[in-house]
């Protein structure tokens, strides 16, 4: 497969704000990307039950507005809004926690159709660790699969282990934390901790120590 690295790295942008959810600090990246189909499919590939497992992971659940869904091996939640072709929120409970997942669709036209989604957690140590390549390398890696699979829906999924140990995988994963990391510094954050924390970053997806990723 000829995979474009930087092709898929330049389609996202890349965004972190600071804010307060439930009265408390919270953060939040935010990450946008433009794909070559419809509205209406976008919104199918994101939604439907049968398509999810394609660029994703298999889901169980009512994906409904009110509805509990669970991904397989990873997080579950409630749909908290659900309004067709525009607007998806849903909660995001995994390993104790609980933050929050909004999703907006837009149609660009000449074929084109967009999707925003911003991930909100409370501030913790993890956020200090990681920053927000922790949930933003991890979404911007769905939502390539999500781009591999509308460009061509038939293909099967790649490997997740394989990938992330490729070098395309290794390259997008180390190119997206970067990225992260320049965006934690637009937003704020002092130059060498966002530095910091986008090399652990990579070394978690990678499996590879901080010290060479």
């Amino acid at each position: 497969m000829n995979f474009d690295v930087q092709g898929h790295l330049d389609a996202v942008d890349r965004s972190v704000s600071s804010l307060e959810r439930d009265g408390q600090p919270a953060n939040a990246p935010t990450l946008s990307r433009s794909y070559a189909t419809t509205l209406d499919d976008l919104w199918d590939a994101m939604t439907n039950a049968d398509r999810i497992p394609r660029w994703s992971l298999p889901i169980t659940g009512d994906l409904e507005l009110g509805g509990r869904y669970q991904l397989e091996g990873n997080a579950g939640g409630m749909i908290t809004a659900c309004e067709p072709l525009s607007h998806i929120a849903l909660t995001w409970e995994f390993g104790g926690d609980v933050s929050w997942v909004d999703v907006r669709f837009s149609d660009e036209g000449a074929g084109r159709a967009r999707l925003t989604l911003t991930h909100t957690s409370l501030h913790s140590p993890h956020w200090d660790q990681y920053g927000p390549g922790a949930t933003g390398v991890g979404w911007e890696l769905a939502l390539l699969g999500l781009a591999l699979h509308i460009a061509d829906p038939t293909a099967p999924m790649p490997d997740e282990v394989a990938f992330a140990t490729s070098p395309d995988g290794k390259a997008i994963i180390t190119g997206s934390s970067e990225a992260w990391g320049q965006a934690a510094v637009a937003a704020g954050t002092d130059p060498e901790a966002a530095r910091a924390a986008a090399m652990r970053t990579t070394a978690f997806y990678t499996g590879e120590s901080a010290e060479h990723a």
